[in-house]
């Protein structure tokens, strides 16, 4: 039983199946925000919810079945374990406010799609090298927020009036959402030599350290490639290894027997 229930939920219709459900799903739940869709079909909408996530507890229920404990040993079924729990907490009284929570039933997906667990794979991958290009990126931050409110905070307090402000304003800068007209050019109207230190700035920032997040993480992607095509060029080749071997077995029992009849022609 446990050999074939294991085969089922490894099946890749199995897989597509859950998939399915789970972008089914994802769909039913925005549709509850838009106020005409539960007018004319909310009765629907919450019968195709509960049946979404009878689905995907019996899902749960057939993995743990098959694989015991050592469910828990993969780290994308303790997700899955855990989105599927907190959707079965109840949501009615002062917990109501979880009924937010069953979009996350929609992350289901980065553990049912492969190609979405190998890019969180590479970004958990790169998440140890990304330690030192986060120092870097705050000490940047630091140095640049204690000159920006030393240099503005008399005329622009609500901006660099105190270091975490400036440090707020300057991360502004750094994603490039309004800083030119909207805080670099009224500073240089007071300063016009104020350019030179935020031009740099943003050439550090946004230019230089967080690119170098970017190749991190393009480079992690790489070696986990490699590595996935390590193993199974090493797959292969335990294969093609376990079927020469069987055919030298063969070819032994076939001497063998040969040998057996030339013996008994022999004999008589």
């Amino acid at each position: 039983m446990r050999s074939a229930v294991l085969r089922l939920v490894e099946h890749n219709a199995f897989s597509n199946f859950v998939t399915f459900v789970v972008v089914v799903n994802a769909v039913t739940l925005g549709l509850e925000t838009w106020p005409a869709a539960v007018d004319r079909v909310g009765g629907l909408l919450y019968l195709l919810d509960r049946l979404a996530l009878g689905i995907f507890v019996v899902e749960i229920g057939l993995k743990f079945f098959a694989h015991r404990m050592s469910f828990f040993r993969s780290g994308w079924n303790v997700f899955d374990f855990i989105i599927v729990a907190i959707a079965l907490l109840p949501t009615a009284g002062p917990l109501s406010v979880l009924r937010a929570l069953r979009i996350l039933r929609a992350l289901r997906l980065l553990s049912v799609v492969p190609q979405m667990r190998a890019v969180v794979g590479a970004l958990l991958g790169a998440v140890p090298g990304m330690g030192a290009i986060v120092a870097v990126l705050l000490l940047v931050f630091y140095i640049a927020a204690v000159m920006a409110t030393k240099l503005f905070a008399a005329t622009h307090p609500d901006w660099f009036g105190s270091v975490p402000s400036s440090m707020y304003t300057l991360f502004q800068i750094m994603t490039l959402e309004s800083w030119s007209m909207g805080i670099v050019r009224p500073v240089m109207d007071v300063h016009p030599w104020s350019w030179i230190f935020f031009v740099p700035f943003i050439i550090v920032t946004s230019f230089a350290v967080l690119n170098l997040f970017i190749a991190l993480i393009v480079d992690s992607m790489q070696s986990m490639h490699k590595f996935e095509d390590k193993e199974e060029a090493d797959e292969k080749e335990r294969i093609a290894h376990g079927e020469r071997e069987a055919l030298m077995d063969e070819i032994r029992a076939l001497r063998a027997e040969l040998e057996s009849l030339r013996i008994a022609v022999a004999n008589k």
